[in-house]
Parts: C-alpha cells; sequence; structure tokens
C-alpha cells in the first residue's frame, strides 16, 4: 500500500450528499493497481460553499476533480476553460487542474452509452427515446446522444420548464431530435409507445430510498429497454418491475465505470483497466 506524501496528487469528489458514492473505491483501487501516486477524496460541499471550497482546492495540490448533485452546472462558473463537448452540454462532471488553471470536461453521456450499447448490443443511433429528468446527468446523457444520431427524444421532467429548456437547447445547439413532454400517465404513455428505450437520469430509486418509482410501472411495456443510472442498488425497483416484464435493462455500475474510466486518463494520462474498476465496486453492491 502506498501512503500519502507531500508528492501525492489529489483527485477530489465535491458533491452532496456523498454516502453512497463508489467512486474512491474505484479510482483509489485503480491507483494502486497502476502504482501511480494519487489519491481519491470525497468532499461533501453546499452550494453556498462551492466557490469558497473550489478556490481553496485548486490552490493544493489537486490534480483533478470529479462534481456531482447538484454542483455539475454551476461549477462551469468556476473554471478557467471548458471543453468543446461540455460546453455544449451546459454541464462539467470532471475537471483537470493545469499550472493551476482548471478546465471541464463531461464524461457522463459518453460513459453512459458506452456501457448502454455493450448491454444492448446495440447502437443508439436511429432510436427513439424517453428520458426521465432534466438535470446535469440528463444533459449530458442527452446531448451525447443527440451527437450520436437518435432520432428522437422525449423529455419529461417534474418541473416542465427544466425539460422545455433543455429540449431547446439540444434542438438549437445539434439538431431537431428533442421534444419535451408533461410528466402526466396519459402524455408519458403515449410518448413510451413509440420508444425503444427508457432511461432514468434522476436519483429516484437510489438507496436509502430504494423504493421509490421514478415512473408508475404499469406504463412499461415488453420490448422496451429500460436504463437506470442510479448504481447502489444495483437492481433499482424501476429496473426489477422492468426485468419481471421480460424488458431488457441496463443498470447504473456501468456509466460508473466507463464515465470514471474516461476522468481518469484526463487526469493520469494513463490507460485506465476496466475490469479492475468493475471489480472494485461490485462487492460493495451485494
Amino acid at each position: 500500500m502506498r501512503y500519502p506524501s507531500t508528492q501525492t496528487k489529489l483527485v477530489v469528489l465535491l458533491g452532496i450528499p456523498l454516502g453512497h458514492t463508489l467512486s474512491p473505491v474505484m479510482h483509489n483501487r485503480l491507483f494502486e493497481k497502476l502504482n501511480l501516486d494519487y489519491l481519491y477524496l470525497p468532499v461533501e460541499v453546499s452550494a453556498e460553499n462551492l466557490d469558497t471550497v473550489f478556490s481553496g482546492l485548486i490552490r493544493m495540490n489537486v490534480a483533478g476533480l470529479n462534481v456531482t448533485i447538484p454542483h455539475k452546472i454551476r461549477i462551469i462558473d468556476l473554471l478557467d476553460e471548458i471543453d468543446p463537448l461540455a460546453e455544449v452540454i451546459g454541464a462539467v462532471n470532471t475537471i483537470c487542474i493545469r499550472d493551476g488553471r482548471p478546465c471541464g470536461y463531461n464524461t457522463d453521456g459518453e460513459g453512459f452509452l458506452t456501457h448502454m450499447e455493450k448491454t444492448l448490443s446495440a447502437p443508439i443511433k436511429n432510436k427513439n427515446i424517453f428520458m426521465l429528468g432534466s438535470g446535469g446527468a440528463a444533459r449530458g446523457i442527452a446531448m451525447t446522444m443527440a451527437f450520436r444520431g437518435v432520432s428522437k427524444m422525449f423529455l419529461c421532467n417534474r418541473t416542465a420548464a427544466k425539460a422545455t429548456v433543455l429540449a431547446e437547447e439540444i434542438n438549437t445547439k445539434i439538431g431537431p431530435c428533442a421534444e419535451a413532454i408533461p410528466a402526466t400517465p396519459i402524455e408519458m404513455k403515449q410518448a413510451l409507445a413509440s420508444c425503444d428505450v427508457l432511461v432514468n437520469t434522476t436519483s429516484v430509486g437510489m438507496h436509502p430510498n430504494d423504493d421509490a418509482m421514478p415512473l408508475d410501472c404499469e406504463l412499461l411495456y415488453n420490448g422496451l429497454a429500460v436504463a437506470d443510472i442510479v448504481y447502489k442498488p444495483l437492481e433499482t425497483r424501476l429496473l426489477a418491475a422492468a426485468r419481471h416484464m421480460d424488458c431488457p435493462t441496463v443498470d447504473g455500475l456501468g456509466m460508473l465505470v466507463y464515465q470514471g474510466a474516461l476522468a481518469f486518463k484526463l487526469w493520469t494520462g494513463t490507460e485506465p483497466i476496466i475490469e479492475e474498476m468493475f471489480a472494485a465496486v461490485k462487492p460493495f453492491l451485494d
């Protein structure tokens, strides 16, 4: 085991709450496996303290950061540079510090799509998507899907205005494929009937609220692929309901691993070992 020193490079996860996160387990195991002098630390920070904490961190021996709920959008205002894809997405989940200058990236969308396409053995191009949620994670996934050429994307959020804004941004920045719909049973059922994949990008169903459902399971139907970005529990109530209807399912663990793999390479310049990352986190999900 490598012990931290003054030469150790830090990678910090910013968000709140972080009690559920498995990112430290995953990255620290990989740092040790590859003999890299890095240490990954979770730091809970509220919205009102984000500016102060971030300003202090970038003056420390911090090589990079991950950013999660609820800071993925707000953090952009604190960056010196932003990757073109992250700028279009309008949300950042990964930051590299180079010469004291923080540069933001978004690996959520690519991480999610890599896992989903591997699991379903099919490309996302020309598919119809129904997406629950319009927050930071949704932005990354939805924008990346639009870049990848989905045919149609329905966005549904409890706060209808957020879905409308995101749909308009996608249609303006990338192409006319997105439509916001009300979170009412009739409209949701009509939209889902034409879709290939349902994606839950909300935190509904995440531990400790394991019994929560992001939509009425009666809206599901056989043949609809169902994906959830929640990874704890690994099989959410939504995925369990989908499995009982013989729907193909995609859990949230792969998104955690593949978005983390992209971030890992940005921080270290080293190729990650995907199998090692899965092996690090799976014992914590049993």
